[in-house]
């Protein structure tokens, strides 16, 4: 054998050995850590393809910084921005941005189950695992099923939202850029993104009180919000009858958020001359209805958030918080997660030691889990509000909102954001990162592998309350 082709095997064979250490080493990751990597990877390309010349309409580069926070909040689904989109980014840019929403609301392992299924391949195990912690789900059954009407679910209701508002701003657009506004903004709301193309940081102020705008924007936000289980659920099984314990918690929690948060809304900020106040009755109910929406985690806005009072920003931050539920497009602790909470907190002023609703008991597991997901939420948020509280020049209102925002991936603002420093904005896509993917999620992804043999220690009271 000649030296160069020995030389061209041993290489060969090298590229082959690293290669197959790589795959090992990407088999040895949790199902969380592979999550976490792939989401982490696609906010890194967004940020590249973004700081292209090419994705600004003025034709020079953004900066990287800018551009990798404005990916962040397009994967994370969550809508704040440093820069406007309209009147920074091209139209390649822009096309960037909504791919990167799609991708990010719909999770990314539900794309790439999609193109194996166009592929013809068939999902493995591992791929199943990966997708019953993407989705959020309790089981391994029907993983791919699910996937199925995920994409059918989305391709319907996009294209419903698309059609609606393409018919409302034909008039006053032309026919072609309504189609592409109401695309972009009907992909944008079902996946509670907040992105907009009106350009000056007004999102749909001028639509205040237009009803199939708010409608149809609400709607989208609605159901990309309920989780896509509940969604195929409530399509299958219409009427109501053996619906599932989630469900039923879902729809119930929602329904109260959103009737509850339209009336308070409407009482702190109905005499507010910078909000409400000047408009007339119509126009403060669907304002105040959009307003308890969007806050649960979609970011668009009718009213502008730096002009309400600070009662109403601190209870839109319980809302945000709060979020939208398990297995959707949204953010926050999720709907279930405070209702459960909620019940257990009840069943202890009962004095019962089972948590129960509609004739059912939620396991002691669930119950954990919720105060896990509850307790982490809440000290990263109380964190990342004093650490910005330190090093930025805002009120302290202002960032707790900020950070409540980022972490519900809601993307309302007071208007700090484009403000915010290095540091700060580090912060606040940290927090989007981590409200996107899920606290518990990230902290598993983090924390060491755990035992298989567990040991359970004798038992001690401790004193609590």
């Amino acid at each position: 054998m000649s030296g160069g082709v020995r030389l061209a095997t041993e290489a060969q064979e090298t590229m082959s050995g690293n290669r197959w250490k790589l795959l090992r080493r990407i088999d040895r990751l949790s199902p969380q850590q592979v999550l976490v990597i792939g989401f982490a990877a696609l906010i890194v390309v967004g940020g590249l393809l973004l700081s292209l010349p090419v994705a600004s309409r003025r034709g020079d580069r953004l900066s990287f910084q800018d551009a990798l926070f404005t990916s962040t909040s397009a994967v994370c689904v969550t809508g704040l921005v440093v820069v406007d989109t309209y009147d920074r980014f091209s139209l390649f840019g822009q096309l960037v941005i909504i791919c990167l929403i799609q991708i990010g609301g719909l999770g990314i392992m539900t794309i790439s189950t999609l193109v194996f299924l166009i592929l013809g391949k068939r999902v493995t195990l591992r791929g199943r695992i990966l997708i019953q912690e993407a989705m959020n789900q309790l089981t391994l059954e029907g993983m791919v099923r699910l996937i199925k009407k995920v994409i059918a679910v989305t391709v319907v209701v996009e294209g419903i939202g698309a059609i609606l508002l393409t018919l409302r701003w034909s008039g006053e657009m032309g026919l072609p850029k309504a189609a592409y506004y109401g695309l972009f903004h009907a992909v944008s709301a079902f996946c509670n993104a907040g992105f907009d193309l009106f350009g000056g940081f007004r999102s749909l102020a001028m639509y205040r009180g237009d009803i199939v705008v708010n409608l149809t924007i609400t709607g989208l936000i609605i159901i990309g919000g309920l989780g896509f289980a509940v969604v195929t659920e409530l399509v299958e099984n219409p009427v109501g009858t053996k619906r599932s314990l989630h469900t039923k918690l879902v729809i119930s929690t929602t329904v109260l958020l959103i009737a509850a948060g339209t009336v308070i809304v409407l009482l702190l900020e109905g005499k507010n001359p910078n909000t409400l106040g000047p408009l007339g009755i119509g126009e403060k109910v669907i304002a105040s209805y959009f307003q308890a929406v969007t806050a649960r985690t979609a970011g668009f806005s009718t009213v502008p958030s730096g002009d309400l009072r600070p009662c109403t920003l601190f209870f839109l931050v319980t809302l945000m918080f709060i979020g939208a539920s398990s297995g959707s497009t949204g953010g926050g602790i999720k709907t279930t997660t405070f209702t459960v909470l909620f019940l257990a907190v009840l069943s202890v002023i009962k004095g019962r030691d089972d948590v129960e609703v509609s004739e059912r008991r939620i396991p002691k597991r669930i119950i954990d889990r919720a105060f896990a997901v509850a307790m982490i939420s809440l000290t990263m948020v109380v964190a990342i509000t004093m650490i910005l509280s330190a090093i930025e020049e805002f009120g302290f209102l202002e960032v707790l909102f900020e950070a409540t925002s980022a972490f519900g991936t809601v993307g309302l603002s007071t208007g700090i954001t484009p403000y915010l420093a290095l540091p700060g904005k580090i912060l606040i896509m940290l927090t989007m990162f981590t409200g996107r993917l899920g606290p518990l999620t990230v902290a598993t992804a983090i924390a060491q592998k755990q035992h298989i043999v567990q040991v359970r220690y004798p038992e001690e009271k401790v004193m609590v309350g």
